[in-house]
């Protein structure tokens, strides 16, 4: 085999692959995003909440916060705004540094976090728990960290 065909067959492999796991990603969204639980709160205005709740203190520099979202800034900070007046998030100024906003989870968000996210979980079960082993879902796990680690 030629440095060529190694190649294309490599890059045949790579791009299958992507589209395996998109073509997954956005079969299981879709499900997700039917759920009852979304119809209050999108599945997006949900990641904002499960991101804050897994920061220190519930809390975080909006800055940071949209690092882990597939959001731009902008669009985050007008989310922000909408949760904020729902009272599920409240926004003060960074002390360390006033030219910046920190975001943090109230009550009230984190109580729909939870209650959202524990549906969540078992509908992640119910669609995906038969179609691989724990061993498959382990190595999954393992291999989905070791892409985003490259790449970030």
């Amino acid at each position: 085999m030629t440095g060529t065909s190694s190649t294309q067959a490599s890059l045949k492999v790579t791009t299958d692959a992507w589209e395996a796991l998109f073509r997954a990603q956005v079969a299981v969204m879709r499900q997700i995003t039917a759920m009852p639980e979304f119809a209050k709160l999108s599945i997006r205005e949900y990641d904002v909440l499960f991101n804050l709740r897994h920061a220190p203190e519930n809390e975080t520099r909006l800055v940071d916060l949209n690092k882990h979202l597939l959001i731009s800034q902008p669009s985050l900070s007008r989310m922000i705004t909408r949760l904020e007046e729902r009272g599920l998030v409240s926004r003060c100024t960074d002390p360390t540094d006033q030219r910046a906003s920190r975001i943090r989870l109230t009550e009230a968000g984190l109580a729909t976090q939870r209650d959202i996210g524990r549906a969540h979980v078992k509908q992640l079960h119910q669609l995906m728990g038969e179609a691989l082993s724990e061993e498959e879902f382990i190595e999954l796990q393992r291999l989905s960290t070791k892409l985003r680690n490259a790449v970030e």
